[in-house]
């Protein structure tokens, strides 16, 4: 009987894997910073890997991951051609605050915004940050909730592991 049970058991968290590593963007709409809608399915990166890290200005750590990120992106974007978009949770109140945030802060990043969070709720986000890396076909290959310092060199890590 416990042969049995540790099988289904195995079978089920073999299955969640294999149904985790087929994950891919939802069919759902966000805004540009210039309020237009597109679908974020169509972001595309000529086969190369795709960072869509969850974001808003009300969240210290969200804001010093992309600002430490922004510092060395154009060295991951040599080395690895990746690409990195930044998703804002910011409601309708706190919306306005995007644009000036990110032109301050000078990102060189594709910013959408999703103050809906319908994006945010169908990718079970519950708290920012929260980055999910795509590979070059569009699969979610990892994700990673929160920051503390130095967790941007494990995101490059996993970027190295998947570039061509």
């Amino acid at each position: 009987m416990k042969k049995i049970v540790i099988s289904i058991c195995m079978s089920i968290l073999i299955t969640a894997s294999l149904v985790a590593q087929d994950r891919t963007l939802p069919n759902i709409k966000v805004k540009t910073l210039s309020g237009k809608s597109i679908n974020i399915q169509s972001v595309e990166n000529d086969g190369n890997p795709i960072v869509i890290s969850f974001w808003a200005t009300w969240c210290k750590p969200c804001k010093k991951e992309l600002n430490t990120i922004a510092e060395i992106y154009e060295e991951w974007q040599d080395e690895t051609g990746v690409k990195l978009v930044a998703v804002s949770i910011d409601d309708a109140r706190s919306m306005s605050k995007v644009a000036p945030y990110v032109n301050s802060a000078d990102w060189d990043y594709e910013v959408y915004l999703d103050p809906n969070r319908e994006l945010a709720r169908s990718l079970n986000v519950s708290t920012v940050p929260h980055t999910f890396l795509l590979n070059g076909k569009g699969k979610i290959v990892w994700e990673h909730k929160g920051y503390i310092d130095g967790d941007e060199e494990e995101l490059y890590e996993q970027i190295e592991k998947i570039s061509k």
